[in-house]
């Protein structure tokens, strides 16, 4: 009787801490940022020599910043027709990274009339954002 109830408890035990792990992986995975790398040097160039404005975003999978910092810039891509947004998962792109200068994800940089007017790292304030890409 010791050994069925010694071995429950075990059994239990293990079960509970598969279960953790498995809800744990499928609770990281739903918070994962799902947008693919929308950066295009060609679209860049084109872009900057037309004189437009142009906001790009460095971003990682799993950040949580870079998550919310994703939901603002798709909303402004909405509202700002006539704004280029452009994003790339740094840790995958890493050229883009280097060609932009871009150290860390969360990182967002703007652009216009052919120059760099404002680069912001781990801003998830709507209202700063916004002023970001509306920036002269």
């Amino acid at each position: 009787m010791e050994v069925n109830f010694l071995d429950n408890l075990i059994y239990n035990n293990i079960m509970k801490k598969i279960i953790i792990i498995i809800f744990t992986l499928i609770s990281f995975k739903a918070f994962a940022v799902d947008k693919s790398t929308t950066f295009n040097n060609d679209i860049l160039k084109k872009a900057l020599l037309d004189g437009k404005t142009v906001v790009i975003n460095s971003w990682n999978e799993t950040c949580m910043t870079c998550k919310k910092q994703i939901k603002i810039l798709d909303q402004a891509e909405k509202e700002f027709g006539d704004i280029i947004f452009l994003s790339f998962e740094q840790t995958k792109d890493k050229k883009i990274a280097k060609q932009l200068g871009i150290e860390y994800w969360t990182t967002i940089v703007v652009y216009k009339n052919n120059k760099e007017v404002s680069r912001t790292i781990g801003q998830t304030n709507k209202s700063k954002i916004y002023s970001q890409i509306k920036s002269l």
